[in-house]
């Protein structure tokens, strides 16, 4: 069974939604198993935790954008991974991820870029959303990749939505293909090995 670990923090519950919807995606690729992880208000992990990112075949990080980059909860999480860098534990292993914010910018960007830079100084390989964007007169937030999200999974959560109302289906389905995309990804890769 090919192994796939979200860990991700969520403030308000809209990672959450998000979060499911990439363990939705990522449970439908055959012989996937999926473990989640929401990383408590304290930022600190338990060690049945870490057994279960080392023993996954992929990882996918997730965390609100706040002031332009992840909640500390995650980088606490991520200074915490040191050890794991040394001993190589997250090496080769495919990762992704995925973040929203109240704006449609929200500088998310600079989510996504810390998780890759992270997945890279794990030596891992990282996987996109290969979705192009729905960005004709047309489109808005019900359909799939509005954001133009292609290094990860974006979402707009507006400041005084509700998780139930936010994120919204477009978001939640470009966030269920991410994790599928990367399931099976990384069972293509178990199965060759």
């Amino acid at each position: 069974m090919t192994q796939v670990a979200i860990i991700y923090f969520s403030g308000y519950g809209h990672t959450v939604k998000q979060a499911e919807a990439v363990a939705t995606g990522a449970a439908g690729v055959n012989d996937v198993t999926v473990t989640t992880i929401r990383i408590p208000d304290t930022g600190d992990i338990s060690d049945a935790d870490w057994d279960a990112l080392a023993a996954a075949d992929a990882i996918i990080y997730g965390s609100p954008t706040y002031m332009g980059g992840a909640a500390w909860q995650f980088k606490k999480f991520a200074d915490q991974t040191s050890k794991h860098w040394l001993a190589g534990t997250f090496k080769d292993k495919v990762a992704g991820g995925f973040t929203n914010s109240a704006t449609v910018n929200g500088d998310k960007g600079s989510t996504i870029n810390y998780f890759f830079t992270l997945s890279q100084q794990l030596g891992q390989i990282w996987i996109g959303t290969g979705l192009l964007p729905s960005n004709q007169k047309e489109h808005g937030p019900e359909h799939v990749n509005w954001t133009g999200g292609f290094a990860g999974a974006l979402a707009i959560s507006p400041a005084d939505a509700s998780p139930e109302e936010a994120p919204r289906s477009g978001d939640l389905e470009t966030a269920r293909l991410l994790g599928e995309r990367i399931a099976a990804y990384a069972s293509r890769t178990r199965l060759a090995a």
